[in-house]
């Protein structure tokens, strides 16, 4: 990677600058120890040339703070100069350990708090920088996407907010509903997928799996998330099964119909492995329901797999599924803040995005497409290859 022929012949849009939130420190640091690794072995031709002025550096961690005042009010500082700068602000609006101040009282810091110290640090730039990129990995308010009543369309009027206050790029990682971009059609928005990661991740800790049609299955947990599930699958050569949640419209259950049951649709899953892929844990109850639900059909390891792992209401109903055997492992990433003590867990995988995201900056730096990082088809299918050469 660090001498990739794109690399050394292109220029950098700008030079580079990190901005992570106090929500994405830890990321940050990962982002930028790969960034400063990379540009240091690479060997640029031209690297006198007053173009890559900056190129190599120590770190390209800008320092910036959203200090409070007493009340609860906030403001956003940059420290450093930006002018001229190619700027990605890092920033994870479900980081719920973080606290601050209000009158006397501590309060924990929500994804509205969040958002606002993004547009706080962004308003602080002051239209001096060449171009803004927000890497948000979780979408805020991504399941506010679309309107079924009289009622607020929250993540189009964000991404709005975003763009007028001269974001020229939001990269977010598996939206709930990518359609929402359609808010802010002329401006960059990308929604990746960890499809590898999850791919590695699984591979890595169990070495016995069998890919194939006889001895797995991928499944869905709604129809709301088949796209994801028939990806993989593909790239898999996997047959597809997909559950659909029967509601009862006659009421209506802390804003929303309730469900009453999960039906399945598919083939047999009887003594086959199955992935089950979505895109967030939230609770967990639909999960682990659609896990008991392929367990009463005799199906055999179950891997549940979900970009962001919340687990809003803790993570002991997993414990107790695993306990139980309805679950084998649980698959998520760092892209969202994780506790310790979750990640401990003997069946819980966690997979890291720094270098991903890292790869993605050092390209969007030299105005390259990133298209094959998007696509992780190649990159899957050379580590399946592998590990059945390995483990077969």
């Amino acid at each position: 990677m660090a001498n990739d022929e794109r690399f050394l012949n292109t220029l950098p849009t700008g030079s580079l600058g990190l901005i992570p939130l106090e929500s994405y420190k830890e990321m940050g640091k990962k982002v930028d120890k790969y960034l400063v690794s990379w540009r240091a072995e690479r060997e640029q031709e031209h690297h006198n040339d007053m173009a890559f002025n900056g190129y190599k550096r120590d770190t390209y961690v800008l320092k910036a703070s959203c200090p409070r005042f007493g009340s609860g009010e906030a403001k956003g500082i940059i420290k450093d100069s930006v002018r001229g700068y190619d700027l990605y602000l890092l920033v994870d609006v479900t980081n719920h350990h973080l606290t601050y101040s209000l009158c006397g009282h501590t309060n924990m810091m929500s994804p509205d708090d969040h958002f606002a110290d993004l547009k706080r640090i962004i308003a602080a730039v002051g239209g001096k920088a060449r171009r803004i990129t927000v890497i948000m990995p979780f979408l805020y308010e991504s399941r506010q996407h679309k309107r079924t009543s009289r009622e607020s369309l929250d993540c189009a009027l964000a991404l709005q907010d975003l763009v007028n206050m001269g974001v020229d790029n939001i990269i977010t990682f598996d939206a709930h509903d990518p359609r929402v971009q359609n808010a802010i059609p002329l401006r960059g928005f990308d929604t990746v997928q960890p499809a590898y990661q999850f791919i590695k991740g699984i591979l890595a800790d169990t070495k016995d799996l069998k890919i194939d049609n006889e001895h797995m299955m991928v499944i869905s947990p709604d129809e709301g998330g088949t796209n994801r599930a028939v990806y993989l699958a593909n790239v898999l050569g996997l047959d597809i099964g997909m559950f659909y949640k029967r509601r009862d419209y006659s009421q209506i259950v802390d804003g929303r119909n309730p469900i009453v049951a999960h039906e399945f649709l598919g083939s047999s899953v009887e003594g086959k492995d199955v992935l089950i892929i979505d895109d967030m844990i939230s609770s967990g109850d639909s999960m682990i329901d659609v896990a008991t639900e392929l367990k009463k059909r005799k199906a055999n390891r179950i891997f549940v797999m979900a970009t962001f792992g919340l687990f809003t209401n803790g993570i002991e109903k997993f414990d107790k599924a695993y306990e139980d055997g309805i679950i084998y492992r649980l698959v998520t990433t760092n892209l969202t803040y994780q506790d310790e003590e979750f990640v401990s867990r003997p069946y819980f995988i966690s997979c890291d995005m720094s270098k991903y995201i890292a790869h993605i900056i050092d390209t969007l730096n030299h105005d390259l497409s990133i298209s094959n990082l998007l696509n992780p088809y190649d990159r899957i299918q050379r580590l399946v290859a592998k590990y059945k050469k390995e483990n077969n």
